[in-house]
């Protein structure tokens, strides 16, 4: 996750039938700033998570799967944040692993955007007309008994490997 633009990116490759059930995920302390970023969390129907009030019986994880119900899809970058130098993709978190234990029917689909960092960096509000390419690979499952470090490690594996199709 490199840019803000990450997220526009992919819900507008999706199918036009599948925009209105594909929610971004996104931090509220950002997006709910100002009076831009709102219209457009709300544009996008973004899931916004409050990062400064995550308790173990309000988790994240918890929302997500409360909000999308049987319905709706996600888009949720495992790593959390935007990753600062916007070149390597950072560590990802053990909500993505959380997610798929708590929801094992749920296709975790990887997706590997490319150079959005360049297009728009960190910290620029103007978009550069650059060319960027978005790759979306087959979906995975967490495997029964796998563990926490080994699935967060196959999940950004299967990412990295879009980065070379």
């Amino acid at each position: 996750h490199t840019s803000h633009l990450d997220a526009l990116v992919l819900w507008s490759s999706l199918p036009r039938q599948l925009r209105n059930l594909t929610r971004p995920v996104a931090a509220k302390d950002y997006w709910a700033r100002g009076t831009i970023r709102p219209h457009i969390a709300s544009t996008f129907n973004a899931l916004l998570i409050d990062r400064k009030k995550i308790k173990v019986h309000a988790s994240p994880v918890d929302l997500m799967i409360r909000e999308i119900g049987t319905e709706y899809s996600l888009i949720v970058f495992p790593e959390g944040g935007r990753n600062p130098d916007g070149e390597e993709m950072g560590e990802f978190k053990s909500g993505l692993y959380y997610l798929g234990k708590k929801r094992p029917d749920l296709e975790l689909v990887p997706v590997y955007i490319d150079n959005l960092n360049r297009v728009l960096p960190r910290g620029e509000f103007l978009p550069v007309p650059l060319l960027s390419c978005i790759t979306i690979g087959p979906p995975i499952w967490l495997e029964q008994g796998e563990s926490k470090m080994d699935f967060l490690s196959r999940a950004r594996e299967s990412v990295q490997r879009l980065k070379d199709v």
